[in-house]
């Protein structure tokens, strides 16, 4: 039986997580992938956007790094921008309302409950000061004032001011800042006004969070069809929240009108006619096969990565019904041939590759083409870059054969590619031409089409050491057993 002690430290405990739990909320902020993913850009790029759905936690999650930034708190996982000094920054939406009521909550609590202050994700321990009230709301802040914290050791005060849209442009002048927030879409000109915000100060962010309801603005088309260095964007759909179950995906399905499901529902701005996919994504998505057909057709597709991520597709074509598979996909950032191959055999070892025409480039350091480089690295390459039949390799062609294959129910994608999905959304034209801005996996899926033709029924997963050793061709066969040919480098 338990003795009054054991009792009365059982009850400490569990008021001290209590506590914890209300007012160090910071501490238990796990992001979602895609949430990680917009974290993590901050380190190299200037300017984010986290482009998502309604009710995925996008302001959440803009809110927790802000915590981290003025606190200097950061969690082991953390692999985006760090400050080690105190900060001073911004917190920006579209009314000062809809800031008390949505980044400020989430920072610092409730407004206006006074048993609520220190409840967001500011630590209640780091205000080093109550916060200085703004005029002409009831309960807005106008500044909070944090301890910065570097190696646990204080180190100065961080500072942030609440600001609104409705404020106009002259309110977002003539500060020097180490970060912006902005929750939802800002005007053009306070965008361009924030950027100037930034130049003063070496290493200086900027990060976005909004639902694309506008369409394709200005701002929009900065992220979507302008390449910079700067400058990046990650999309996250309901399907990317874990905390939405069916019941609750569907009730928000019945909730929004049909023109604005794709923005509410997916962050997917409205293309319009730039739209290059316009057929709806339950028409091809399908359930991952677990059992692949021995007899079906595999190949890879791979786009190399010059100055973007290196992509590969592997593509399964079922020749009896003419449908491809796109079966899996691999992107890698920042990566070596080494590592793609490596990831490539863990999956399909003996199977093509079709390669875009780039790869017969040489490599400045030792004259190797990139093709020969991958082929060194265990991959059955092609002997030539990937063409139609014809010889042609046009891009425009792969889009035709795509939009067709989807619409006559002959390309089908794993609902564990949904990094393909990703790209398929954002894929669209901008004066009739295609903007080639995140289509990695799509570009590598058209590789895999184009070259469909070389297409082999070998076996998945790594190589077995009999074919290793012994080659393709089987005792007493005179022909390649699992499909290989003169064609590959093997």
């Amino acid at each position: 039986m338990s003795t009054a002690n054991e009792l009365k430290e059982l009850l400490e405990t569990l008021e001290a997580v209590e506590e914890r739990r209300t007012y160090r909320k910071l501490d238990f902020y796990t992001p979602y992938p895609k949430q990680r993913e917009f974290h993590n850009l901050g380190l190299h790029k200037r300017e984010r956007l986290l482009m998502a759905a309604n009710q995925v936690g996008k302001t959440y999650s803009a809110a927790a790094e802000v915590a981290m930034h003025m606190t200097g708190e950061y969690p082991d996982w953390w692999e985006g921008k760090r400050f080690p000094r105190p900060v001073t920054g911004w917190v920006a939406g579209e009314s000062s309302v809809l800031v008390r009521d949505g980044p400020q909550r989430l920072l610092c609590g409730k407004a206006g409950v006074s048993a609520e202050y220190g409840t967001g994700l500011i630590p209640k321990s780091s205000f080093a000061d109550k916060p200085s009230l703004a005029r002409g709301v009831t309960d807005a802040y106008d500044t909070i004032q944090v301890i910065h914290k570097t190696d646990g050791i204080e180190d100065g005060i961080s500072t942030a001011t609440f600001k609104s849209y409705e404020q106009g442009r002259e309110k977002f002048q003539a500060a020097t800042l180490d970060f912006i927030w902005n929750d939802e879409e800002m005007p053009e000109d306070i965008y361009e006004e924030e950027i100037a915000r930034l130049t003063a100060v070496k290493g200086a962010i900027m990060f976005t969070t909004f639902t694309p309801l506008k369409g394709r603005t200005k701002v929009v088309v900065r992220y979507m069809d302008e390449i910079s260095i700067d400058r990046a964007v990650v999309g996250m759909t309901i399907d990317d929240a874990k905390h939405l179950d069916a019941e609750q995906k569907d009730i928000l399905l019945r909730a929004y009108p049909k023109h604005q499901r794709e923005a509410r529902l997916k962050g997917i701005p409205l293309l319009g006619s730039g739209a290059i996919f316009n057929d709806p994504e339950e028409n091809i998505l399908e359930v991952p096969i677990q059992h692949v057909p021995t007899h079906w057709a595999k190949i890879w597709g791979i786009d190399f990565g010059i100055g973007h991520p290196f992509a590969a597709v592997l593509l399964l074509w079922d020749r009896d019904s003419d449908i491809v598979h796109v079966h899996h996909t691999i992107r890698m950032a920042d990566a070596l041939p080494i590592n793609h191959a490596s990831a490539m055999k863990v999956i399909g070892a003996d199977v093509p590759v079709a390669w875009p025409q780039d790869g017969t480039a040489r490599e400045k350091g030792s004259g190797e083409s990139l093709s020969k480089m991958y082929k060194r690295e265990g991959l059955r390459m092609l002997d030539e870059h990937a063409t139609w039949p014809d010889g042609g390799y046009s891009t425009e062609v792969a889009v035709e054969e795509m939009i067709s294959r989807e619409r006559n129910g002959k390309l089908k994608v794993s609902l564990t590619c949904q990094d393909y999905m990703e790209e398929r959304r954002f894929y669209h034209r901008k004066d009739g031409k295609i903007v080639h801005l995140k289509d990695d996996i799509l570009s590598a899926t058209q590789k895999g089409l184009m070259m469909l033709r070389k297409a082999k029924p070998v076996l998945l997963g790594k190589k077995r050491p009999d074919r290793q050793q012994n080659g393709n061709k089987a005792k007493g066969i005179n022909f390649d057993l699992f499909g290989g040919g003169d064609e590959i480098h093997s």
